[in-house]
């Protein structure tokens, strides 16, 4: 994969909401929380570093520090995420890129207009906005909804949980079983057609995104998609 390609696909994870391929670690009361994947763990001091830099960047408190991969290179990024601001099914965050020399593309470095400390450095924050659907006892985080109401959202992922829909022939019926179905990404109706969006199980894999329509009350599944970094 090429820089513009790269760049293409990053700007499509943020646009539609995919969660970068982190791998969880446990967090205490009132502690940052901290994601590592394997071969891009930060020590204490680096973590002092980029929390500093967080903080010029005006993220004061901050909920989660996380590493991951720019697959399918080796580069490695890491990502602050600021505690979260919920007012009733919205909420947002800030979030923060930072590139550390060691793990990044090589012959690459800092912008213009990023901020550096020592062989870190980051450029400005971006918000994360996210609703909350509810379905039965359980939240889920969406990034994206167009064309259809929050309610109308709910009601098709139920459906597309329980399951409870019709898949035509065209579409491959195995890639159905690599579908983090837990982690909606977004949905979005122009007309009579419909479309949501779900990462792969495996980190950094990319997504799926179903094209669906309704008829007579029956949800049919007549085409997906994938998306691959």
């Amino acid at each position: 994969m090429n820089k513009q390609q790269l760049g293409i696909y990053l700007s499509c994870a943020v646009f539609l909401g995919i969660s970068q391929p982190f791998t969880a670690s446990a967090a205490g009361k009132n502690k940052i929380e901290t994601d590592y994947v394997a071969g891009a763990v930060l020590t204490k001091s680096q973590e002092k570093i980029v929390l500093d830099l967080a903080a010029q960047r005006g993220i004061k408190k901050v909920a989660k520090i996380s590493t991951y991969y720019l697959l399918p290179s080796d580069a490695r990024g890491i990502q602050i995420q600021s505690t979260e601001q919920i007012e009733g099914r919205k909420v947002t965050s800030q979030i923060l890129s930072i590139s550390y020399k060691k793990w990044w593309h090589p012959n690459e470095g800092p912008r213009k207009d990023d901020l550096r400390t020592g062989e870190f450095w980051a450029g400005k924050p971006t918000t994360r906005k996210e609703t909350i659907l509810k379905v039965g006892k359980k939240e889920y985080r969406v990034r994206t909804i167009q064309g259809l109401t929050l309610e109308e959202a709910e009601k098709l992922l139920q459906r597309l949980l329980e399951p409870n829909y019709t898949v035509e022939p065209a579409v491959r019926q195995e890639n159905f079983e690599q579908i983090s179905w837990d982690k909606p990404m977004s949905f979005r109706r122009q007309g009579e057609n419909y479309s949501v969006s779900f990462p792969h199980i495996a980190r950094g894999a990319g997504f799926f995104d179903l094209q669906i329509k309704l008829s007579d009350d029956e949800l049919i599944i007549h085409q997906m998609f994938q998306a691959i970094p």
